[in-house]
């Protein structure tokens, strides 16, 4: 029984130093997972169970077991790297299979499809038109296409008006002559075609708490001056609701005419210099894709040279009721099995599922000093049932000389 006990010992030392080996070579894989060899010992038995006197016949490998730890999280300068804080694993579409890894160094590919180094698409709940998440999972493509521009419609202003300035002694309104206006800003507008337009607002005062607007688009004048009321308190009276029509104006590039509301209901009027608060407009110019950013809930926003940008999907993470179970297929990949469980689909920082952190990318979980550690004694205990062997051999071989 020696020589068979020390040579599953040696069977199970060797799988050990396997195992740790297979550890240490993957110390600076992204994402990797530590492995353990766990045994269990073998008894001699007989029809009537274990006897009293066994002594055992050595030692079986019961399983290597994956270790499923956080590994350390390092920063990179890639927006598109991606790690895992907490449980989950991305979920990836390998020429129609659905497989599942730690890993997240992802690109973009000469399609649009954010794909792994083994050219695996990521997988998203998709979004629609107006950026809502939905349920459908899908592969995750990034639109390279422009966005369509937006023609302006409402502009909010606000600023102050010094209720100290005095009624300029020059008439008319004149938008080249400094003395027939009081103070003057602008912002920039859009039309149809993206086409920008220069928005010039002139600030002319007439009396006691009462002011006339004259608007010019591109130099042309729209509409004569809009009058602005203010109460004592210096708050605007009128007009009511703060809000001023502009005429349409018609831009010479052929876009559609543009009708503007000029919101001036922030509009003061105290004892300080004019001062402009706040510009702001709802309209933009035809942008081209410039990045993405993925926020800690996974949602890919793509950005735009026009400033907007738009969500494309948000990466979905998979959860399995016995994480161990799922089969190792290499090149960071698992596969869902029976003793895995099937996957259950979530979104990044809900429930039990980790959040994302872009620009980052997870460790392998790898103690490389308790590993030689572990390598040492797994050295140890292949020597030792060698020396089993030999005292054994040693025996035998005096037994066979006594005969």
């Amino acid at each position: 029984m020696s020589f068979q006990s020390a040579i599953s010992g040696l069977r199970a030392s060797s799988t050990d130093l396997g195992v740790v080996g297979n550890n240490v070579a993957n110390a600076n894989t992204t994402a990797f997972k530590a492995s353990r060899a766990e045994f269990s010992d073998v008894f001699a038995t007989t029809s009537a169970g274990v006897a009293a006197t066994a002594t055992g016949q050595g030692v079986n490998t019961a399983k290597v077991a994956q270790q499923f730890t956080q590994g350390n999280i390092t920063f990179t300068d890639n927006g598109l790297d991606l790690a895992i804080s907490g449980n989950g694993f991305f979920v990836v579409d390998s020429q129609g299979d659905q497989l599942y890894s730690r890993d997240g160094s992802f690109g973009i590919d000469r399609e649009g499809y954010m794909v792994n180094g083994n050219g695996q698409r990521l997988k998203a709940f998709s979004a629609d038109g107006t950026g809502a998440i939905s349920g459908a999972l899908e592969t995750l493509r990034i639109t390279s296409a422009n966005t369509a521009p937006v023609a302006t419609t409402n502009v909010e202003f606000g600023a102050n008006l010094d209720s100290q300035d005095t009624a300029p002694s020059v008439t008319p309104f004149d938008a080249t002559n400094n003395a027939t206006f009081n103070s003057t800003t602008a912002t920039t507008v859009y039309d149809s075609l993206g086409g920008s337009h220069l928005l010039q607002l002139y600030f002319v005062k007439t009396g006691s708490g009462t002011w006339d607007t004259n608007s010019q688009i591109d130099g042309a004048a729209v509409g004569a001056g809009s009058p602005l009321a203010f109460n004592t308190s210096g708050a605007l009276s009128s007009p009511l609701g703060g809000s001023v029509t502009l005429p349409a104006f018609v831009p010479v590039g052929g876009g559609a005419p543009l009708n503007i509301s000029l919101n001036v209901s922030e509009m003061t009027q105290y004892g300080a210099p004019f001062a402009v608060n706040r510009v702001t407009q709802d309209g933009y110019t035809t942008g081209r894709l410039s990045g993405l950013d993925i926020d800690k809930e996974g949602i890919v926003f793509a950005r735009f040279t026009n400033g907007q940008s738009t969500v494309q999907g948000q990466v979905a993470l998979a959860n399995f009721a016995n994480s161990q179970g799922l089969r190792s297929l290499g090149n960071n990949n698992w596969a869902e099995s029976f003793e895995s469980g099937a996957a259950l689909m979530g979104s990044p920082s809900t429930g039990s599922f980790g959040q994302i952190q872009s620009g980052a990318l997870e460790d392998a979980n790898i103690d490389l000093s308790q590993e030689l550690v572990n390598l040492i004694v797994a050295q140890r205990n292949f020597q030792a049932n060698t020396q089993v062997i030999q005292a054994e051999s040693a025996v035998t071989q005096a037994i066979l000389q006594i005969s």
